[in-house]
C-alpha cells in the first residue's frame, strides 16, 4: 500500500500555522445548512490540531462560482455549522492569501480556527495557479489535507499546496486511504464487487477495472437489464442501454480471462408501471418478461444465491443499489443483501466498503450503514478510485 504522512509523523505544533484542506460543500436549503456529515467527517483532524495548540486555517470550495465572488456561495454562510459541529468559535476571514490572512494569523492565539473565504472565488484555485500556491503557502506552516471528496481535482488547494509545504493527511483522508487499501490494492481474497446504479455508461470505466481486480463481480439495478440485453435476453420496457451491446460483451469476455465471475440476475422483479406496491407486480425468470414489462429489482432466488456468494467472500465493495430501492417494493434485495453483508461484517468474516451518494442512501434505508467497515460519502473520488485512477490530491501526499 501507498505510504503517505499522517498527523502522527507532526512534532510540536504550538504556536504554528495549518492550512487544513476541507469539505465544507454542504447542501443548503432558504440559506440554512441541511446536512451537516461533511463537518463531522473533518471535526476529529481540526480539533487534534487546535488542542495541540496550532492555529488552524480551514481551506474549502463551496458551490461552483468559477472564479467570481458570489456572495451566496461565501463560506461565512456556513460559520454557524462549523462551530455547532467543534464546540467552538471560529472566526471568518474573506480572503485566502495577502495581508488580511496574515493579519488573521496574528489575531489568532494557539488553538484558534479560522475559515478562510471560498477558494473557488479565485480562478488560479481550479487552473492549480503556482502563483496562488505560492501566496496560500505563504501564511502557513503546514499543510493538512483531510478532503478525500475533492482528491481527484487537481487544483491549488487539494493537490499544489502538497508540493510546496510539508504535507500531511488528516485523519478522514487517512481513514478513507487505509479503508481503500485493504479492498482493492491489497484486499483479503475472495473479493466480490456489487455494482448497481441505472446507467452502464456511467460505470464503463469502472466495471473494466474490476473485472481484473475482483473475483466476483455482481451487477445489479438498471445496468442489469444492459448486461441481460446483450446476452439477448429481452427485457420489455425496462430502463436499458442497448446500444452499449458491443462493450458488455468486451466486459464479459475479460472477466473471463481475469477469472471473475459476473453474477446477472436470473429472476427479477417486474411491473407494467413504476409506481409504489403495483397491481401488475409479478417475479418470473428473466426470460419470461413481457413486452409490456419493466424489471424493477432483482428477484428473491437471485438474492440468495448472491448471499451465498458473499458468504464465501472476505472483500465487499458496494456501488449503487440493486433496485429502484427509492419505491417499495422494489428495495427488497438491495435491502436484504445490504443486511447479509453486514451481518457477515458484525461477524468478522467481510470486510465491506460502500460508496457513492445513492449507495449511503440505500444503506441508511436498509438501517445497516453503521455496520458496514467503511463507508466513503465521496461520490466523484470514489468512482474513480473504483476505476483504478490515481488521485491527484492522493498522490501528493505520499511519502
Amino acid at each position: 500500500m501507498t505510504k503517505f504522512r499522517t498527523l502522527d509523523d507532526l512534532s510540536d505544533v504550538t504556536g504554528k500555522v495549518a492550512l487544513v484542506r476541507v469539505d465544507l460543500n454542504l447542501p443548503m436549503q432558504d440559506g440554512t445548512v441541511t446536512d451537516d456529515t461533511r463537518v463531522r467527517a473533518s471535526a476529529p483532524t481540526i480539533l487534534e490540531l487546535a488542542d495541540k495548540g496550532a492555529k488552524v486555517l480551514l481551506l474549502a470550495h463551496f458551490g461552483r462560482p468559477k472564479g467570481d465572488r458570489v456572495s451566496t456561495q461565501s463560506l461565512s454562510m456556513v460559520i454557524d455549522t462549523v462551530q455547532a459541529v467543534l464546540g467552538r468559535e471560529v472566526m471568518f476571514c474573506p480572503e485566502i492569501a495577502g495581508p488580511v490572512v496574515k493579519q488573521t494569523v496574528g489575531i489568532l492565539r494557539a488553538g484558534d480556527i479560522a475559515v478562510l473565504e471560498n477558494t473557488r472565488f479565485w480562478k488560479g484555485e481550479e487552473a492549480n495557479d503556482p502563483e496562488l500556491v505560492k501566496a496560500i503557502a505563504a501564511n502557513a506552516d503546514f499543510f493538512v489535507n483531510d478532503a478525500f471528496s475533492a482528491a481527484h481535482r487537481a487544483h491549488a488547494t487539494t493537490e499544489g499546496l502538497a508540493h510546496v509545504l510539508p504535507a500531511y493527511a488528516g485523519r478522514s483522508m487517512q481513514a478513507e486511504l487505509e479503508a481503500l487499501g485493504k479492498a482493492l490494492d491489497a484486499p483479503e481474497k475472495p473479493v466480490a464487487a456489487l455494482v448497481g446504479g441505472a446507467k452502464v455508461s456511467s460505470k464503463l470505466e469502472v466495471l473494466k477495472h474490476l473485472v481484473s481486480k475482483v473475483d466476483h463481480l455482481i451487477i445489479g439495478g438498471g445496468m442489469a437489464n444492459t448486461f441481460l440485453a446483450a446476452n439477448d435476453v429481452d427485457v420489455g420496457k425496462s430502463l436499458c442501454e442497448h446500444e452499449l451491446k458491443a462493450t458488455v460483451l468486451e466486459i464479459l469476455e475479460a472477466a473471463e480471462k481475469a477469472g471473475c465471475t459476473v453474477h446477472l440476475p436470473y429472476d427479477v422483479v417486474v411491473s407494467k408501471e413504476f409506481a409504489a406496491n403495483p397491481a401488475s407486480l409479478r417475479i418470473c425468470n428473466v426470460h419470461e418478461v413481457a413486452a409490456d414489462e419493466m424489471i424493477l429489482d432483482v428477484g428473491p432466488q437471485a438474492v440468495e444465491s448472491l448471499g451465498d456468494v458473499l458468504k464465501t467472500c472476505k472483500t465487499l465493495v458496494w456501488n449503487g443499489p440493486m433496485g429502484a430501492f427509492e419505491t417499495e417494493p422494489f428495495d427488497k434485495a438491495t435491502v436484504a443483501l445490504a443486511r447479509m453483508a453486514a451481518a457477515l461484517t458484525r461477524e468478522g468474516s467481510l470486510v465491506s466498503v460502500a460508496g457513492g451518494g445513492d449507495t449511503v442512501a440505500a444503506l441508511n434505508h436498509a438501517g445497516v450503514a453503521a455496520d458496514f467497515s467503511y463507508i466513503s460519502t465521496a461520490g466523484g473520488a470514489f468512482l474513480e478510485w473504483m476505476e483504478g485512477k490515481e488521485l491527484p490530491g492522493v498522490r501528493a501526499l505520499n511519502v
